[in-house]
């Protein structure tokens, strides 16, 4: 009998098995087909709730147990508290179970109160109204109730609440324009289009009448891709059947502009949804500190593990003998005598490990804790991270990773928003040779005074105006612009000039804008596109008048665009732009080299640049033209290969006109940021949404990418031509045989690659070959591990998140950060071992995922430099000396049970094995891991190379974790018997104690623990005190104060009879040791020759082989007042200091100011060299007047001033 279907059927219902379908039905307003149509199939789908929260109610306690037991450290003292519960210990339970219910509630309460910041902001999304069309008429709901099939009404500015398919706008084209800037990073408008049979829809009546099916691939987190169909069903025809792409796809977290309102279906929902696909699960991060801890609490484990077994073992070999098994004073009950050996024995064993479970105190977890939440709000209160324009500062959403800051070796930054402002400025353009500079054209402000042109006529002969009016004509044409009255952003009119409202120009990108404004800078204003007629208004306030024929969009392997166009008097004309290598090929006659020389020096600059050209059709070719666009629009496949192959034949023998400068403007100090993280050490990727050519002038401008780099490219354009195998092979050779001719010459190419995400795709592809595919990305990770820098474009948001985790999971597994400012970067930086939000323009979905906020991209380099190169060496020292003191500690205990007959006693009263952690020696530490600053600030930021000194775990290494032990040992050993071979001649008194012969002093157990313990907490407190480099009077206070207070301690503990107390052991032990000059002595003798080895070991190294921070340590010592924080070089050029003279600029490779034209500044420094002065400084060859700033052309390095 067969049983396949009836086990099916069980897997399928009862162990829940998924059977994949590729394709979902959607029936728009949940109507059924019609009769005789197809099958009507019901699925059911989630509904739109989205969930970024961590935990539920009824989950929280169990899976927050959970996942703090799964520390090493909280399970460990765990056991210990339930070990001193159930057997009968040295110790009371109190001392190990108090601080870890501490250390589990305060962690618990912290976690929980950032999970109910999501859980509110969960609702707050979920809870949003919706309207929806229900029975022709449109009823509000909450966006969780959504269902896929819903009618869906957006208003302008709204946020589309699911994935929709467009039905219809109250744009009469069908069209509507959105923003997708918490997607994929871009802020410029694109468009969308509806589906062409309900285009014409236009009240809720309308709509509610469709009856179709909407036929769509399953979700899947690809952004720019959408496969589907649409049935539309009219009387009893055959249905009309129309695709469905991508540019009908309106995706969750984009907005609605410059419509009014659409209406569109729901075709997925909640989770399922492109941008919730695109999310990473939130888990829990951990420092490597925290793991180089978990690590050596292993190793300690093992340590005391072996020191119970070793006095567990001896013990049993000591009471081998007669009579010492049970001597006279100590007689066993019966039941002790029957128990079996073996029990005894383990009771024993768990015995000592609870005497000796001080070497790992939890009160270092407690310390930890306290030293990561205080630390975190010195970045909050850190001045020079406060942003008056957001009227915020840094914040710190989790403090577990304060000192990951400090280990950064790869740094991922998004681009738009985070690198840049977003913000282009029209600088120049270049027409048949002439160079015209307008003043600064910021992107939507049009500024005054906007009459006048500036030229520098760069050609022998002039200009001609028929050239200069086509190059005007052709930018304000060639274009996808659309025009706006007035706009709202935050509040403010954009678009209004002297409080009338003028034109406003919105596109899917931010450089034609640029270029628009630019024109009407220079007299060409753009009007409209009213009824496919472009009008533009000329220099003489005329209006021209071009039919638009035909649009030949941009794509990233063309390059270019163009626009064909007919002209008032029956001309055909093509205009086309863009970059210069896909321009100048194509070119068939103009001022070529004049042009491309413009080019190529504006480039340099970082400047983004546009070449324009044009060509005049006639009426045979115009008609060729159209049968080749039309035949290929109409195709269903191959559509975008025939596409390309009509704009190949159309865009042939141009005549170059002139071409474009447009900056992008960086944040402010993004460029020196980048090149300190490079001095730092760190590897810096831009991982971005946007085009290449955009993303690699950005590059170049930030300093990522320099003008000897080479640029690898590993782009989809590229692998068409050759095979990846090829492709990557072939980069792989290049970037080898450079690293192998590097030794033989000073003089090392630097390189910079460049992916896009359909080659990344290609390169992670899991498939049948994974064998292959895995040397793929070998490979791959082999060319970035020799490039200098990596720029990775057309991103979407997962895939931001797969480079990071490739780079994590690498051999190396090196320490990842991730930066970025929208939505869209919310996967990276889950992903990255540290992820930082940038409260940007684009909401504060970042900011509120990430571990860190800060205002600006600036203020990245204080937080990893500074605060990030403060955090780890404190917790580091921290860490190291936590364990040293506790060596130092309890291996006396160890020692001394050697001398008392392996009876688990004790060496030191209870009161000091309590307070050791906790009191004597712990605000000391946690001071200094608050305050320490071992270098000055100004140091750190001028000198960016001293934070190699501290990567890759450097301070908690295993050698360095084997010296400190070795330390502690050495100095417990001259604790024990320092004290023991001082005091080793005595004899017994009347009252059977002790008294030395030679100073008469009582000298009993608790005496010599007690003089043990002085030494112990003196000495670790001075060990400490060597270690400070940065004094402060509270500093005194607490060292100096909890030497204080042991001492007041001991005197009041051992002084007065405490009623509280059963027995009083400690009664007069103090006094009776303070008053034996012997005492003293030997104090401060085993005090010094403790900390010698220490000493002397600093001392030889920092004569024989000093570090880079050591280093930097002694010139602040012989240069106090000449470090300054503003020049690198201050403390070494001769003249400067109090006695230079302030009305020189100093012109310095490293020191870059932004200036507009409008500044005072450049009219002194041209005054200044004509006059002679600053050749010391600067001896400058070329001053050159630029639209981008003022540029000093020095023998060094090119500097922007």
């Amino acid at each position: 009998m067969d049983f396949s279907l009836i086990r099916s059927l069980i897997s399928r219902y009862c162990v829940g098995e998924e059977i994949w379908v590729d394709s979902r039905t959607v029936y728009i307003g949940h109507k059924e087909p019609p009769p005789g149509a197809e099958a009507y199939i019901p699925q059911r789908y989630p509904d739109n709730r989205i969930v970024s929260s961590k935990y539920t109610f009824w989950s929280f306690i169990p899976k927050n147990l959970f996942e703090q037991f799964r520390r090493i450290a909280n399970f460990y003292f765990l056991v210990i508290f339930l070990v001193q519960l159930i057997i009968d210990t040295p110790t009371s339970p109190v001392t190990s179970g108090l601080p870890l219910f501490f250390v589990i509630t305060v962690t618990a309460i912290k976690q929980g109160y950032e999970d109910w910041l999501r859980h509110k902001a969960d609702c707050s999304t979920n809870e949003c109204p919706v309207d929806v069309v229900q029975q022709g008429k449109v009823a509000r709901t909450q966006s969780h109730k959504l269902r896929v099939g819903d009618v869906v009404v957006v208003r302008e500015d709204e946020t589309f609440p699911c994935d929709l398919i467009l039905l219809s706008s109250s744009r009469y084209d069908g069209t509507c324009y959105v923003t997708t800037t918490s997607l994929d990073g871009e802020s410029s408008h694109k468009t969308y289009y509806a589906i062409p049979d309900t285009m014409a829809f236009r009240t809720e009546q309308e709509v509610g009448s469709l009856h179709a099916t909407i036929e769509c691939e399953q979700p899947q987190p690809d952004l720019y891709k959408f496969v589907g169909r649409v049935n539309i069903y009219k009387d009893k025809d055959e249905p009309a059947v129309r695709t469905l792409g991508a540019e009908n796809l309106l995706l969750r977290g984009a907005t609605l502009k410059n419509t009014q309102h659409i209406y569109a279906v729901a075709v997925y929902t909640g989770m399922e949804t492109k941008m919730a696909l695109n999310y990473q699960s939130k888990s829990q991060k951990r420092s490597a500190v925290e793991k180089s801890m978990n690590a050596f609490l292993v190793v300690y484990l093992c340590i005391l593990i072996s020191k119970a077994v070793i006095n567990t073992v001896l013990k049993y070999a000591w009471q081998w003998s007669p009579g010492r098994d049970e001597p006279w004073y100590n007689h066993r009950t019966e039941a002790e005598r029957q128990r079996p050996v073996l029990i005894r024995a383990f009771t024993d064993f768990l015995a000592f490990m609870v005497l000796f479970n001080y070497i790992i105190p939890v009160s270092m977890y407690v310390t930890v804790e306290m030293q990561k939440f205080l630390g975190s709000y010195f970045i909050t209160w850190d001045e020079e991270m406060f942003d008056e324009e957001l009227g915020e500062g840094a914040q710190v959403n989790t403090s577990d990773l304060n000192e990951e800051l400090g280990q950064v070796e790869y740094v991922f930054t998004d681009k738009t928003g985070t690198l840049t402002e977003n913000n282009m400025e029209f600088i120049e353009c270049c027409v048949d040779g002439n160079v015209y500079i307008p003043h600064a054209i910021c992107n939507g402000q049009i500024l005054s005074a906007a009459s006048s042109i500036d030229m520098i006529d760069s050609s022998p002969g002039g200009y001609r105006r028929e050239y200069e009016d086509l190059f005007f004509r052709a930018l304000c044409l060639c274009h996808t612009v659309q025009v706006k009255e007035e706009e709202t952003v935050d509040g403010i009119k954009r678009g209004i000039h002297q409080g009338r409202p003028t034109s406003f120009y919105i596109s899917s990108s931010p450089d034609e804008v640029a270029l628009v404004e630019g024109m009407k800078r220079l007299g060409y204003t753009y009007l409209r596109l009213k009824d496919n007629h472009m009008e533009i208004l000329n220099k003489d306030d005329e209006i021209e008048r071009f039919e638009l024929l035909h649009v030949l969009n941009f794509d990233s392997v063309r390059r270019r665009m163009s626009v064909i166009v007919k002209s008032g008097s029956g001309e055909y004309l093509l205009f086309c732009k863009g970059a210069d290598s896909s321009i100048f090929p194509r070119v068939v006659s103009g001022k070529v080299e004049q042009v491309k020389a413009r080019v190529e020096q504006n480039a340099v600059e970082g400047l983004r640049t546009l070449c324009v050209a044009y060509r005049r059709l006639s009426e045979a070719e115009y008609r060729d033209a159209c049968v080749r666009l039309t035949e290929a629009k109409l195709s269903l496949q191959d559509r975008e290969q025939r596409l390309a192959q009509a704009y190949d034949a159309i865009e042939r023998e141009l005549v170059l006109l002139g071409a474009t400068a447009v900056e992008d403007r960086l944040q402010e100090k993004a460029a020196d940021t980048i090149e300190s993280l490079h001095k730092a050490g760190m590897k810096v990727w831009v991982l971005t949404g946007d085009k290449m050519e955009t993303a690699a002038a950005t590059c170049y401008a930030s300093k990522l990418f320099r003008r000897s780099t080479q640029i690898l490219e590993l782009t989809k354009k590229r692998t068409e031509e050759q095979s990846l195998h090829d492709v990557l092979f072939e980069l792989s050779r290049t970037v080898l045989r450079q690293r192998s001719m590097s030794g033989l010459s000073v003089d090392c190419q630097d390189f910079g690659l460049i992916i896009d995400g359909a080659t990344l795709s290609a390169i992670l592809k899991p498939g049948q070959a994974a064998v292959v595919h895995g040397n793929y990305r070998e490979v791959f990770l082999e060319i970035c591990r020799n490039c200098s820098a990596v720029l990775c474009c057309r991103m979407a948001p997962l895939q931001k998140a797969q480079i990071v985790k490739l780079i994590k999971a690498s051999k190396e597994h090196p320490i990842t950060l991730a930066i970025g400012d929208g939505a869209n970067d919310v996967s990276m930086i889950l992903e990255a071992h540290v992820g930082i939000g940038i409260m940007g323009k684009e909401g504060r979905q970042a900011a509120r995922n990430s571990d860190y906020a800060i205002p600006k991209f600036k203020h990245l380099k204080k937080m990893l430099l500074v605060h990030g190169h403060y955090y780890y060496i404190r917790i580091a020292e921290l860490v190291q000396y936590f364990f040293y003191k506790n060596v130092c500690f309890i291996f006396p205990q160890f020692l001394y049970q050697f001398f008392c007959g392996f009876s688990q006693q004790p060496l030191y009263d209870t009161a000091y094995l309590t307070l050791y952690n906790i009191s004597f020696t712990s605000l000391p530490i946690l001071l200094y891991s608050l305050v320490e600053q071992h270098v000055a600030m100004d140091t750190l930021k001028r000198d960016p190379s001293l934070y190699r000194d501290v990567s890759k775990n450097s301070l908690l290494r295993w050698p360095v974790f084997l010296y400190w032990t070795c330390l502690g040992v050495f100095d417990a050993v001259v604790f024990f018997f320092g004290a023991y071979f001082l005091f080793d001649n005595t004899t017994f008194t009347s009252n059977g104690q002790l008294m030395t012969t030679n100073t008469q002093m009582m000298f009993g157990n608790w005496t010599f623990g007690t003089l043990v313990f002085t030494v112990l907490v003196f000495t670790v407190t001075f060990k400490l005190a060597l270690d400070t480099h940065h004094w402060t009077w509270i500093n005194h206070f607490v060292i100096w104060g909890s030497l204080l207070f042991y001492v007041i301690f001991s005197l009041l503990w051992g002084g007065i009879i405490w009623p509280f107390l059963n027995y009083q052991r400690m009664y007069y032990v103090f006094m009776q040791m303070l008053s034996s000059g012997p005492a003293w002595l030997s104090i401060i003798l085993l005090i010094t020759i403790s900390l010698l080895p220490d000493v002397i070991k600093k001392v030889l190294c920092r004569a024989l082989c000093p570090t880079a921070i050591e280093r930097a340590q002694e010139t602040e010592k012989l240069l106090p007042g000449h470090v300054t924080s503003w020049s690198p070089l201050s403390c070494c050029r001769p003249g400067d200091g109090a006695g230079a003279d302030p009305s020189h600029l100093h012109l310095g490779a490293a020191e870059t100011r932004s200036l507009r034209r409008a500044d005072p500044l450049p009219q002194k420094l041209l005054a200044r060299l004509a006059e002679g002065g600053g050749e010391d400084r600067c001896p400058v060859s070329v001053v050159r007047l630029s639209g981008a700033g003022f540029v000093c052309y020095a023998p060094g390095p090119e500097t922007s001033v």
